[in-house]
């Protein structure tokens, strides 16, 4: 272990001297500002998802690769005019980490994994957070900041009960949804479809079932069943846009054996 520990070292260190080396000697190293690297950033970290979401290993360790220089990236430029290093990041997250996992490093015990998670909130909440929400990113996918935001009131206890009641909230919303869409409100159908959306991702919370991974899975169903459209209808020297409606459904009943 302790070997291992020391390789591990001594490839980072590696990565701090390519670092520097990089942000003295090249140009486009030289260049890059925190603003410029946020949208390489956030692009990186889709990558990374979709690595993760393939199961792919080699992928998901370039991927890591990509986001760990990343880091480093941020921590050099920062430490250029003192505003704080490496070292203070590092600091942070472990004192964070500590501070936060009282069960771990103090006296305080707990059942479970929800009691972990209500604990968290709490101690954000004495440690000078504004608010349950306030760590929420406003610029997260509506998807995920949902999610978060379910996850976070549940931590101090706002929170249904049981499964049931989410369920059965979810089939009220429907209805506010149909009789909106009756009346042909599209204003107000727009914010009943929204309270769709936030009832069946709050139920995927119940099942333990991340609604971003399970919309991502469907995504790249759907891509690769019309894929599968596309390449017979190719291989009749048709276009897509030739098939009729029953030839796409036969092709589509079709693409569900080889894309289940």
């Amino acid at each position: 272990m302790k070997v291992e520990r020391e390789k591990q070292l001594q490839a980072f260190s590696r990565l701090l001297d390519i670092m520097d080396e990089l942000r003295e000697k090249c140009p486009w190293d030289r260049k890059q500002t925190m603003q410029t690297l946020r949208p390489l950033t956030i692009e990186e970290l889709y990558e990374l998802t979709d690595a993760i979401l393939q199961e792919n290993p080699r992928e998901i360790q370039k991927e890591l690769g990509d986001i760990l220089l990343h880091i480093v990236f941020y921590a050099k430029i920062a430490s250029e005019t003192q505003l704080f290093d490496l070292e203070d990041v590092i600091n942070s997250i472990c004192e964070k980490l500590i501070e936060r996992h009282p069960h771990i490093y103090g006296n305080i015990s707990v059942a479970n994994e929800e009691e972990i998670k209500q604990n968290w909130e709490k101690i954000k909440l004495k440690t000078g957070s504004k608010g349950v929400l306030s760590g929420v990113p406003k610029s997260l996918p509506s998807l995920v900041k949902a999610y978060r935001i379910q996850e976070k009131v549940a931590g101090v206890g706002f929170d249904w009960k049981h499964k049931e009641q989410v369920w059965k909230k979810i089939h009220e919303e429907l209805q506010e949804l149909q009789d909106e869409v009756t009346k042909k409100n599209k204003k107000e159908a727009e914010r009943e479809m929204g309270d769709v959306f936030f009832s069946l991702i709050n139920y995927a919370r119940f099942l333990k079932i991340n609604p971003e991974n399970a919309l991502s899975l469907t995504n790249e169903k759907f891509i690769q069943r019309f894929g599968f459209l596309e390449n017979r209808a190719k291989e009749q020297g048709r276009e897509i846009t030739e098939l009729s409606s029953e030839e796409m459904n036969e092709l589509w009943e079709e693409s569900k054996t080889y894309f289940p």
